[in-house]
């Protein structure tokens, strides 16, 4: 064994629990005993270092830090090696520095809050006698090219050295190891710059250590152990050589270098050092065989590759399989006269076969997404022949241009219906989001498109679609227009919108009736029945809503304050344990056993409550499928750091006024930071209260300290960079997954943090104990309601939430024109702790509490009644 091998350092990686279930579920059930057999197994394995952690939101990661490094401190087996203080929180790490017999090494301390911080802990970590990690990461975010990782290491180094005094010793470089093969071309030359990265920190920064997480190099392959091991080996075996002096590894699961077959050594070889643009493919295809033990070969059932070649297509695109896309699209434009017959011919009917499946019901919406990647990959193949013979192209069955209208950015609903309509040979141009009004037109017209289909999720943009209609009214358009989102309804777009256009102003509910609506409304004469038909049914649409009398008749504004809810303030508001504003990052790991999954199968139109859809009878099969791709997703995205997470909270001093709650600077409640303006029911209650959220809080001048909160959470830094990387691959069901799975981790984040709210920032629930069922099920006291939402349905109010938080400094999300969130996958709101703060609908209120919201707002009339129009009662 050559010395710079033998000096390597194995860190123990079991004693994580957001790495070992195992020892996860030793901590949460006590089991310390146990627990410290998993640390005695590392030692014994050959770990030399030992990393724990207790980062776990139903711990008290300060309490069982400090209990299992005290256990550690008797047991001479354990304890002679070094401890590792993993944690994201400082409080912990410093807990485990007090317990710690002999030098600890702390993980980690980065630039990521800038210097200041990064200088004071340092500091402490000096004084303690222990050495440091240092991650890669500054203000700007995560080091990935060789070039950003020199760059933050060197600057490290220089501040640690020069004005801490740091021993370089004690210094241990971590340049961040992300997966490769992963897909995604950006992530192909990751280990390259992890090594060659740490030769030159280990040639700039003198007695300085490197070290990394070997495993999520491999993440790509989890689930194929033989696969994953010889990455690690063939990895180490590079960056060792370069100067990584030590790493996290299991030290009871390494392979022998050596001793990796050859194919398997050279296929991992080739993507380790990114030798070639097909390495990731050519391991792809070799891994199966070391699939299990590494002798088992799992065999695909390849009987459909023996069918004529139209026939393999037709078998791939409802398969959606890719694997031999370009083979037979290549056969196929062998035996055509054209490679246009190859898309106008066996193509084309292959799609058409899907577009029935899914029609009949017999395929369900991710299928046909998949489907589409399949289509996109054999066209993309015969596009530079059909180019060479400078062919018109494709005939399609209509061009319709798809816009996310101005102010909003959400838009997977959008992209999905624009992945159904090119299943079903419509040419879509495709807008993106926060479209001006005169932008679709112009493009439009540019582009001669058959019709306009309009998204929008937030319910400014209803008035924006109503501005469009309008618009091309008064610039003679006679095109068809669709309407869809969210917050559209067919009641909206007879009353709001078809009015305001002579041609047909269609809404359409879902992607599943997108081809029909479209497919009628291309033929002359079908669309003038259609177009008949959709006034009828407007007529009554506009007919029933103009008889509709409300549930409940309206009362006065003030009749509404008079039944105002009264709750109990005899048990004084618990003070807050830290009062102002708090930035909080936390580990998509973390989040992601917060999901709540049962609207991420309705983002796929596949209804059912989760866990119980993957076992539905009609469903089923293909949930567990979607839901073993969100999964793969989600490894992906918490390997190679492609999604971020990224939340602000503030809790404040506040008093309620009628129905404004008032946030005080401090204790002192002297200086105001802001009012928030909230809505009352305005319906008679002759059995219940006329609700607005200030009624949770204690009103000025009742002697009665109160407090309120403030959230701000994103799942979605990096997601329109990483769904555009898999669109311009033609793959439009990763692009879709990635901002779906990235809504299901805002709304996890703004589900874990409400928790640690209740028990450690506000701390009014201290010993609160609920599975994520629970949660979801909202047993808990408080509430988190969201401006847009029905609570708070006036979307301004978003505003103050980004004022009092400095929000977009400490996350990067922003507010559009509209108030809608960037990035789409985000969540924001109040946070009211009051035992009888519930949920309500504000639903239709009267003229006159219009006319008082704009006193309290500072607003006209008009401007008023433009942002509470949804809920003005007409």
């Amino acid at each position: 064994m050559s010395a710079e091998f033998s000096s390597f350092i194995n860190i123990g990686e079991r004693t994580n629990v957001t790495g070992s279930a195992v020892f996860k579920r030793l901590i949460l059930n006590g089991d310390y005993e146990t627990a410290l057999d998993v640390a005695r197994q590392q030692v014994e394995n050959g770990a030399q270092i030992i990393d724990i952690n207790m980062d776990e939101a139903m711990l008290d990661s300060v309490n069982a830090m400090t209990t299992f490094l005290n256990l550690i401190a008797s047991e001479p087996d354990i304890s002679r090696v070094p401890i590792m203080i993993d944690s994201s929180k400082w409080e912990v790490i410093e807990a485990g520095l007090k317990c710690v017999q002999g030098k600890a090494i702390v993980n980690s301390i980065s630039l990521k809050e800038g210097e200041a911080p990064f200088l004071h802990q340092a500091r402490l970590i000096k004084r303690y006698g222990a050495a440091t990690v240092v991650m890669a990461f500054d203000e700007t975010g995560q080091a990935d090219t060789q070039a950003r990782k020199v760059e933050i290491c060197q600057r490290s180094y220089k501040l640690l050295v020069e004005e801490v005094g740091f021993p370089p010793e004690d210094i241990i470089f971590d340049p961040n190891i992300f997966a490769v093969a992963t897909g995604i071309e950006e992530h192909n030359n990751y280990a390259v710059d992890f090594i060659e990265a740490t030769r030159v920190i280990r040639q700039t920064c003198p007695y300085a250590h490197v070290s990394g997480g070997l495993s999520n190099i491999s993440f790509s392959f989890r689930g194929n152990n033989p696969v994953r091991e010889a990455m690690h080996s063939v990895f180490l075996y590079h960056a060792i050589r370069a100067g990584l002096d030590m790493a996290i590894v299991n030290a009871g699961q390494l392979e022998v270098y050596d001793e990796i077959p050859q194919e398997l050594r050279d296929a991992v070889e080739d993507v380790i050092l990114n030798r070639h643009e097909d390495a990731t493919d050519k391991l792809l295809e070799l891994a199966p065989k070391y699939q299990g033990d590494g002798k088992t070969v799992v065999k695909e059932d390849l009987a459909w590759r023996e069918l004529p070649v139209n026939k393999r297509l037709e078998h791939a695109l409802v398969k959606g399989i890719t694997d031999y896309i370009e083979d037979d699209t290549e056969a196929a434009r062998q035996a055509a006269e054209k490679p246009l017959n190859v898309i106008e011919g066996p193509l084309m009917d292959g799609m058409n076969v899907v577009g029935d499946l899914f029609g009949e019901g017999k395929m369900f919406l991710p299928q046909v997404v998949k489907s589409a990647r399949v289509m996109k990959k054999a066209v993309a193949y015969l596009q530079p022949y059909i180019e060479a013979e400078k062919s018109e192209g494709q005939k399609s069955n209509g061009k319709i241009l798809l816009a996310t209208v101005k102010g909003d950015v959400h838009d997977i609903g959008k992209n999905i219906v624009g992945v159904v309509l090119q299943c079903n040979n419509f040419e879509v141009i495709d807008m993106g989001v926060m479209v001006p009004c005169a932008s679709i037109l112009q493009k439009a017209k540019e582009e001669d498109v058959d019709m306009i289909g309009l998204s929008g999720l937030i319910t400014p943009s209803l008035d924006e679609m109503v501005h469009v209609a309008k618009e091309m009214e008064r610039l003679e358009f006679d095109l068809p227009l669709l309407i869809g989102g969210a917050t559209t309804s067919k009641a909206h777009t007879a009353v709001k919108i078809e009015q305001h256009y002579h041609a047909p102003v269609v809404y359409v509910p879902n992607a599943s009736r997108a081809v029909g609506v479209c497919q009628k409304l291309l033929n002359a004469q079908s669309r003038a029945e259609f177009a008949e038909q959709l006034s009828k049914e407007y007529d009554i649409v506009r007919d029933q809503h103009a008889r509709k009398q409300p549930r409940s008749k309206p009362v006065s504004l003030q009749q509404a304050r008079d039944n105002a809810h009264v709750p109990d303030f005899s048990t004084a508001p618990v003070t807050p344990n830290k009062l102002g504003v708090t930035p909080v990052t936390v580990p998509l790991e973390t989040l992601r056993n917060y999901i709540d999954w049962t609207p991420f199968f309705l983002t796929w139109s596949l209804a059912g409550k989760y866990p119980r859809i993957l076992t539905d009878d009609v469903v089923g099969e293909q949930a567990q499928s979607l839901f073993d791709d969100a999964n793969a997703m989600l490894d992906t995205v918490i390997a190679n750091q492609s999604l971020q997470a990224k939340g602000v909270i503030g809790l404040f001093p506040a008093n309620r006024q009628d129905d404004d709650v008032v946030i005080y600077a401090d204790e002192s409640r002297q200086e105001t930071l802001g009012v928030a303006h909230h809505l009352r029911q305005q319906t008679d209650k002759p059995k219940g209260a006329n609700y607005c959220l200030s009624d949770f809080v204690a009103p000025v001048g009742s002697g009665i300290n109160d407090y309120v909160g403030a959230f701000a959470v994103t799942g979605g830094i990096g997601e329109d960079e990483l769904a555009a990387s898999y669109e311009e691959k033609g793959d439009d069901y990763n692009a879709i997954m990635v901002k779906a799975v990235a809504d299901r981790l805002a709304e996890a984040f703004a589900e874990y943090l409400h928790e640690q709210v209740r028990k450690q920032y506000w701390g009014y629930a201290p010993d609160e104990s609920l599975s994520n069922d629970d949660l979801i099920r909202e047993k808990y006291q408080g509430i988190r309601p969201a401006p847009g939402y029905a609570a708070c349905p006036e979307h301004t109010e978003k505003q103050l939430i980004w004022d009092l938080l400095n929000a977009e400094e400490h996350t990067g999300m922003k507010l559009t024109e509209s108030y809608a969130m960037w990035p789409g996958a985000s969540v924001s709101g109040w946070y009211f702790a009051h035992p009888e703060a519930r949920y309500f609908a504000v639903a239709k209120i009267q003229q006159d509490q219009v006319e008082d919201y704009a006193t309290r707002k500072g607003w006209d009339i008009e401007t008023a009644q433009r942002w509470l129009g949804p809920n003005l009662n007409d």
